[in-house]
């Protein structure tokens, strides 16, 4: 790894340790909802009654409360990994399909 690749690394790191710090730097004591508490309120605003969710989630229900948030973070980190996984996967597959293409193209040339 060259100087120049390394000093590129840290000024990388520098300014994603800067995206992370500054907002909640700049909004100390804001509070950061889910766009779900978000929905509701507006909900509300409009047909000026409190929103009444059409269901309950089903962990809720079996659990009997609300799933804690740690928990809540993993399920939603889970469901982002797999939702990365296949991303990645397709993309992968269309990039070697056209690889593959391409290496008949020019196969065929010959």
């Amino acid at each position: 790894m060259t100087r120049k690749n390394k000093w590129m690394i840290v000024v990388l790191l520098v300014l994603c340790a800067a995206l992370i710090v500054t907002p909640v730097l700049a909004l100390r004591g804001a509070a950061f909802g889910g766009s779900d508490d978000a929905g509701s309120v507006k909900v509300s605003e409009i047909t000026g009654e409190a929103y009444e969710p059409w269901f309950t989630p089903v962990f809720e229900q079996m659990l009997g409360g609300e799933l804690p948030g740690e928990i809540e973070s993993l399920i939603f980190c889970v469901q982002t990994g797999i939702g990365v996984g296949v991303i990645a996967f397709l993309l992968g597959r269309l990039v070697e399909r056209k690889k593959q293409e391409n290496l008949r193209e020019s196969r065929q040339e010959q």
